[in-house]
């Protein structure tokens, strides 16, 4: 039996033949990600498309294209997109990313982001979907940072979410194409605990960067107050 769809203030997002499912990552990412007045957004994975969505009620006047190479989960995502009031907005591709940017070759975003599969060299989970949806190897991010900086827009933004453990290695994959981090916002369970996610957006122009801390918990089960400010435009318990 499928679960109710997840209800948010603005739109709804069913969750059926996604491996992943919604979670912290995905829409802290949807909340953080931005750029100054983005005409054109490019959402790469997007699973049960909760981060375009997210996207699409921040930025009224974007088109948002999402690329999902697990066919199920982009039958979901263009189904939860067909029913959100941006569905005029938002167009899925069931493509792999390099599927994609090969066939839309002349294609620029002023924003991409994506919450990637990161499980590197891990042990694997069980079932192909999931697998598909979680791990990766090192040539994948090389390839996928070589695609955004060739369809990112001169003055445009690439937001990822990752373990604290890649961090360097992207940012030094990042600069091989010319693209420098702008932002890193280190993401924290709690106030005392290790970080254990980062945030980073990437430009074209060398910055002083801007590093920030974000926790979500104030206490075990309690959201922090700057959890619930984030996410308060779309969650309808906040």
């Amino acid at each position: 039996m499928n679960k109710q769809p997840f209800q948010f203030k603005q739109f709804s997002v069913d969750q059926t033949g996604c491996a992943m499912k919604i979670n912290t990552d995905g829409v802290l990412l949807g909340a953080i990600a931005g750029a100054d007045n983005p005409a054109t957004i490019l959402d790469l994975g997007t699973g049960t498309g909760v981060i375009a969505l997210m996207l699409a009620q921040r930025f009224i006047e974007a088109q948002i294209d999402a690329v999902e190479i697990d066919m199920d989960a982009a039958k979901t995502a263009e189904m939860n997109f067909r029913g959100s009031p941006f569905a005029d907005r938002l167009n899925v591709y069931p493509f792999s990313f390099e599927t994609y940017f090969d066939q839309f070759p002349e294609r620029k975003y002023d924003l991409v982001v994506s919450n990637p599969p990161f499980y590197i060299s891990s042990l694997k989970s069980p079932g192909a979907k999931k697998a598909l949806a979680k791990h990766t190897d090192v040539d994948f991010f090389e390839k996928m940072i070589k695609y955004i900086a060739n369809h990112l827009s001169p003055l445009g933004n690439c937001w990822l979410i990752l373990p604290v453990t890649l961090t360097n290695a992207i940012i030094e994959l990042g600069a091989n194409r010319s693209l420098y981090p702008q932002k890193i916002i280190n993401v924290h369970s709690y106030s005392h605990s290790e970080a254990h996610r980062v945030i980073m957006c990437f430009g074209f122009n060398k910055v002083l960067v801007q590093i920030t801390k974000f926790t979500i918990y104030k206490s075990v089960g309690v959201y922090s107050e700057e959890y619930q400010k984030l996410l308060q435009p779309y969650f309808i318990a906040f």
